[in-house]
């Protein structure tokens, strides 16, 4: 069956990917970044764009004003959308962990605020975290400000679950470990990753299309290695 999936963060890694992938399924895609060219560039005839920071309500209400005009309803919205600061913790200002909150938690949050309303019986919000974020997982110095905002990306799902359980929405989180990405080698200059941001797109994809089956509120940790 057609799906309305929206993503976030689609100009570059995994978010790229996923675009690319969804391209050759028969669902509906909007894909939503700052910078819309990588994505308009492609010209796909399911998918529609445009430049959207989730940080900011005024892009947020033309999110809401797309679903209107042109789907009526969403299946499915990834929060795949990620800011990153690599700095040790005594050189952290407050607008470096400002800056984390407002895009891995606040912007995440308005955009499950702007989907709710139409979000279908069975409609699933996949949230990108990270095992950074998970609590007895390995953690890494200079990512205070990251890590601490995927945790509470983690905890926001099982909130949001356990919020919403009597109206057949699906909220779960999906931690990722090391993919080769421009993020990684932001956060681990030099270090190889065993998942390339195709193959862990793949696997998103299929989660967000069929984890809802299974899982509703849970932290799942998609890691083979470490970092």
């Amino acid at each position: 069956m057609k799906k309305n999936v929206i993503i976030t963060g689609t100009s570059r890694g995994i978010g790229y990917e996923l675009v690319a992938l969804f391209a050759d399924t028969e669902h509906n895609l909007l894909a939503l970044s700052r910078n819309e060219v990588p994505v308009s560039g492609l010209e796909i005839s399911n998918c529609h764009c445009f430049p959207c920071d989730i940080t900011d309500p005024n892009d947020i209400k033309n999110v809401t004003k797309f679903i209107k005009d042109n789907w009526g309803h969403v299946d499915i919205l990834i929060n795949n959308s990620g800011f990153l600061v690599n700095k040790p913790f005594s050189k952290l200002k407050a607008i470096d962990f400002q800056q984390s909150f407002e895009v891995n938690v606040f912007g995440a949050a308005a955009m499950i605020q702007a989907t709710l309303p139409f979000l279908k019986k069975g409609g699933h919000v996949v949230n990108i975290s990270s095992m950074g974020g998970v609590q007895g997982s390995v953690k890494f110095p200079g990512l205070a400000a990251y890590s601490s905002s995927k945790g509470a990306l983690n905890t926001l799902t099982e909130v949001l679950a356990e919020e919403y359980k009597d109206q057949d929405f699906s909220f779960n989180s999906l931690a990722l470990g090391a993919v080769q990405t421009e993020m990684l080698e932001e956060a681990f200059p030099g270090f190889q990753a065993p998942q390339s941001a195709k193959s862990m797109a793949k696997y998103i994809m299929d989660f967000a299309l069929n984890g809802n089956r299974y899982y509703n509120g849970k932290i799942l940790q998609v890691s083979n290695s470490t970092p």
